[in-house]
C-alpha cells in the first residue's frame, strides 16, 4: 500500500486529504510544521508528499531538497494558497511532480496524487540498473548515491552531460565513470581544460590544423576532436570557452564533424560529449558570455555535485581510501588512524572539498613521518583550530575590529581614530606573540614598560591579579611583570 505524508497547517485541508486518501486506498501520515514533516520523513518510508509552501515555522521550499535528494525520493506534490512564479520554478527544478493551487477542485488533486503514485510503483518495478564501475568513487552517502544514480541513466544513452559543483568536488571522476560504464569504454577518453588553453590555440588545440596554416604551424597537428573519435570528449571548466570558440564548437556539435584550420574537408566524428564546469553559466548567458544554443546542446542531462560539507558520512570512508593510496604512492607503511584525527576533519567546512581534504592528507602523512599514528598534531595548524574552544569575554576582548571607515557612518575624530587603531594592534599583538611580553616586545619594537603602560590605558587584559585567578587567562599572564604576579 503506498503511503503519503501531508505536510499542510490547514486542518481542512489535512482533514480533505484524509478523506481522500481513505478513499483511494492509500495510508497516510500528517504534520503542520516543517519540522515535524522532516521528523515523519526521517523514522518512515513515503511514496508521496503532500506539501504547503506558507508553514508556521518556515516555507515548504526549504524540505523539498530534503525528500528529492534523499535516496528513499518521494514524488512531492506542492499545494499551495499563492500563485508564486518563482516558487514553482523552484518546485520544478528540484523535481517536484506538480504545484497545485488553493482553493482546487477534487479533480485537480486527485488526478495528480494517482499519476504520481502509477509512476511511484512503475519506478520501483523497473529493472535495477547494472552496478556501476566506480573504482575512484567513493561514498555512500545519500547526496552521492543520487549522483551515481544520474551517472547509471546517462551511461545507458549517448546524451551530452553537463556535470556541475564546486571546485574539487570531482568532475572529472565523475566523467570517467560515465565513460567506462557506457558503451564507450575501452576507446579513447579525451580531458581537455578550456581554462588552461591560451585563446590563440583553443581552436588549433580542440579542431587540429594542417602544416603552415598560421605562423608558427611547421606540422600537421590533429586535434582532441579527432582523437575522441569513437570515445568521450570532456570539456573541463567549459565556461571558460571564449565565444569565437564556443560558436566553431557548437557548429561541429551540430554537424558531427570538423574541419582542421587550413584544411579543405571535413573529418566526420562520433563523440559523446561530457563539460563541466563550476560556473553558473545559465547566468552567463544573461550576460552575454556563454551561448544559449551551445547550452542546450551540451546540457541535454545535468548531474549536479554535492560539495563534501554535505557528505559528511563518506569522509572517514574518502580518508582510509585516500590515505591507503598516498602510502603506495609514497612508499611509506599504512598508518593506523586515531578517532580524533577523523574528529577534527569532520568539523571543518571543506570549502576545497575532496582535493583541499587530499591535500591536508598529504601534509599529515609529511608530518607523522615515520610514527605509525595519525593524531590530530599532524593536522596543519589552522585545520586544528576547529578542535578548540575559548571563554566567550576572552574571544570577544581579542577579536580585532575592522580598521577601515564605513562611507556611511560619522567620520570619528582624529584622536578617537588613532585610538580605536592602536587599541586594534595591540589585540593583534597580543595574539600574534601568544602572550610573551619579550616576543610582543621584539614584534612592536617598542619598550616593555610603554607596552604596560598601552595595555593599561586601553583596558586589555594582562594586569591585575583577576587574570591569574581565572584559568581561561592564563595565556596572558605573561604581560603581567614578575612583580605583579600572584605567588
Amino acid at each position: 500500500m503506498s503511503k503519503v505524508l501531508i505536510i499542510d497547517d490547514d486542518l481542512k485541508i489535512c482533514l480533505f486529504f484524509s478523506k481522500l486518501l481513505k478513499q483511494m486506498g492509500f495510508s497516510f501520515e500528517i504534520a503542520h510544521t516543517l519540522k515535524g514533516g522532516r521528523a515523519l520523513f526521517e523514522n518512515q518510508k513515503f511514496d508521496l508528499v503532500l506539501l504547503d509552501l506558507e508553514l508556521p515555522d518556515g516555507n515548504g521550499l526549504e524540505l523539498l531538497p530534503v525528500f528529492t535528494d534523499a535516496y528513499s525520493s518521494p514524488e512531492v506534490i506542492i499545494i499551495t494558497g499563492t500563485g508564486d512564479a518563482r516558487g514553482a520554478e523552484l518546485a520544478f527544478k528540484y523535481g517536484a511532480w506538480d504545484y497545485v493551487q488553493k482553493p482546487f477542485l477534487l479533480d485537480e488533486v486527485s488526478l495528480p496524487i494517482t499519476r504520481a503514485l502509477q509512476y511511484r510503483k512503475e519506478k520501483l518495478a523497473a529493472p535495477h540498473l547494472i552496478p556501476l564501475v566506480r573504482p575512484a568513487i567513493v561514498g555512500e552517502s545519500d547526496a552521492i548515491r543520487k549522483c551515481l544514480e544520474e551517472v547509471g541513466k546517462a551511461s545507458a544513452t549517448d546524451a551530452s552531460v553537463l556535470i556541475t559543483g564546486e571546485t574539487g568536488t570531482g568532475k572529472e571522476l565523475f566523467a570517467k565513470a560515465i565513460h567506462e560504464n557506457s558503451k564507450r569504454a575501452g576507446k579513447p577518453f579525451i580531458a581537455v581544460d578550456c581554462g588552461a588553453l591560451p585563446e590563440t590555440l583553443i581552436e588549433s588545440t580542440l579542431f587540429g590544423h594542417e602544416k603552415g596554416a598560421f605562423t608558427g604551424a611547421g606540422k600537421k597537428q590533429e586535434g582532441l576532436l579527432v582523437q575522441a573519435d569513437g570515445g568521450t570528449l570532456m570539456l573541463d571548466e567549459v565556461g571558460d570557452l571564449p565565444l569565437t570558440a564556443q560558436k566553431s564548437f557548437l557548429r561541429t556539435l551540430q554537424e558531427r564533424s570538423v574541419r582542421p584550420i587550413g584544411g579543405n574537408r571535413e573529418l566526420q566524428l562520433d563523440i559523446r560529449l561530457v563539460a563541466a564546469t563550476n560556473l553558473d553559466l545559465d547566468q552567463m548567458v544573461t550576460k552575454n558570455l556563454f551561448r544559449q544554443d551551445l547550452l542546450y546542446r551540451i546540457r541535454a542531462m545535468e548531474i549536479k555535485l554535492p560539495p563534501l560539507r554535505d557528505r559528511q558520512k563518506d569522509i572517514e570512508e574518502i580518508v582510509v581510501k585516500k590515505l591507503h593510496e598516498l602510502s603506495n604512492k609514497y612508499r611509506m607503511e599504512t598508518k593506523a588512524i586515531s578517532p580524533e584525527f577523523f574528529q577534527v576533519l569532520s568539523k571543518h567546512n571543506w570549502p576545497g572539498n575532496v582535493r583541499e581534504l587530499v591535500n591536508v592528507l598529504e601534509y599529515a602523512l609529511a608530518s607523522a613521518s615515520n610514527y605509525p599514528t595519525l593524531f590530530p598534531k599532524h593536522l596543519p595548524p589552522e585545520y586544528r583550530m576547529s578542535e578548540l574552544s575559548f571563554d566567550p569575554v576572552l574571544k570577544k576582548d581579542l577579536k580585532p575590529s575592522p580598521m577601515g571607515i564605513e562611507k556611511n557612518n560619522q567620520l570619528p575624530t582624529f584622536n578617537v581614530y588613532r585610538a580605536k587603531l592602536e587599541k586594534n594592534y595591540l589585540k593583534e599583538l597580543i595574539n600574534r606573540s601568544t602572550g610573551d611580553r619579550k616576543a610582543a616586545c621584539k614584534i612592536s619594537g617598542i619598550s616593555q614598560s610603554r607596552l604596560y603602560g598601552l595595555l593599561n590605558k586601553h583596558g586589555l587584559p594582562g594586569f591585575g591579579s583577576a587574570d591569574a585567578a581565572n584559568p581561561s587567562r592564563l595565556s596572558l599572564n605573561k604581560f603581567v611583570p614578575d612583580s605583579h604576579k600572584q605567588e
